[in-house]
């Protein structure tokens, strides 16, 4: 038997950090979204009992580092399945790229196994086991556009931005999520409206989803990094409508409207940047139908 799964990457169009809990998490209220952006997560029955990870990328691990393994692992032992699984990630999706991408894949692992071990559960049940695994796998289950709070467990679906082109820039260095929020000074930032996103969102203003883009992070890894700061400007400069980085970077996004401007922005870039891709946003949660 083999299922085969569409891991798409996130991008955050407002992130607030709240301050921090008494569990070593952030408290957080961030708006995501998918994009046409996705890793392609292939399953396949083993005749033994073994979860391996199969990926042609070499940051990526292939043991339990890797949250697809631990997806695997979490469901074989919540639920008592005697068997093996071959997991392979093909990879579109830039590592540690703020992007989500290895909880897309640990999500979509979810969403596989639960078909080929014919589980019967929701996705709301799914989005339940995600949020042990990582912060951000229970958005991805689901996918859309969705308001997370907590430590980003907690999802509320919003409707998604107009259609849009998004275009998107990883300079070639890593960003440790949690070096960012070691160095987030929570007392002194500056917060973004995250409600007030909410209301655009389901208004359907573009130019008030662009006006209200923020991220608290940004302060953060621009310091660290200021290459970020500078792809952020050239975006900017390219004629993209508003920009900014997701999640803990370094990727940097821009939103373009109108085609016509897309192949100035997009080109502009690759000047700059090695990975540079030109994406549609994806609205729709996932369906288990």
């Amino acid at each position: 038997m083999r299922v085969l799964e569409k891991a798409p990457a996130k991008i955050n169009l407002s992130l607030d950090v709240l301050h921090k809990r008494e569990d070593g998490f952030h408290e957080v209220e961030m708006i995501m979204t998918t994009i046409d952006l996705a890793d392609r997560v292939e399953l396949v029955d083993l005749p033994y009992e073994d979860i391996r990870i199969v990926s042609h990328n070499r940051f990526v691990p292939d043991d339990q580092r890797n949250l697809a393994y631990q997806a695997a692992k979490l469901l074989k032992e919540r639920y008592n399945i005697k068997k093996g699984i071959s997991i392979s990630i093909t990879k579109t999706i830039p590592v540690a790229a703020g992007l989500a991408g290895g909880s897309s894949d640990a999500a979509a692992t979810l969403r596989g196994l639960n078909r080929l071990w014919k589980l019967g559960l929701s996705l709301d049940e799914l989005a339940q086991l995600g949020a042990e695994i990582g912060s951000d796998v229970a958005f991805c289950v689901y996918g859309g556009t969705a308001l997370a709070t907590g430590r980003g467990e907690i999802i509320q679906h919003i409707n998604p931005p107009p259609h849009c082109w998004v275009v998107l820039a990883k300079p070639t260095i890593g960003v440790s999520t949690a070096d960012v929020y070691k160095n987030l000074k929570v007392d002194s930032i500056k917060h973004p409206d995250v409600r007030g996103m909410v209301q655009a969102l389901e208004a359907g203003d573009y130019d008030g989803i662009c006006d209200l883009m923020g991220n608290v992070l940004e302060s953060v890894t621009l310091h660290m990094h200021p290459e970020v700061a500078n792809i952020k400007d050239q975006m900017k400069r390219f004629g993209a409508d508003a920009v900014l980085m997701s999640g803990s970077g370094p990727t940097v996004f821009g939103l373009v409207q109108y085609e016509s401007r897309l192949p100035r922005v997009y080109n502009g870039l690759r000047g700059f940047c090695d990975q540079v891709f030109a994406v549609r946003m994806l609205g729709d949660v996932n369906s288990l139908d």
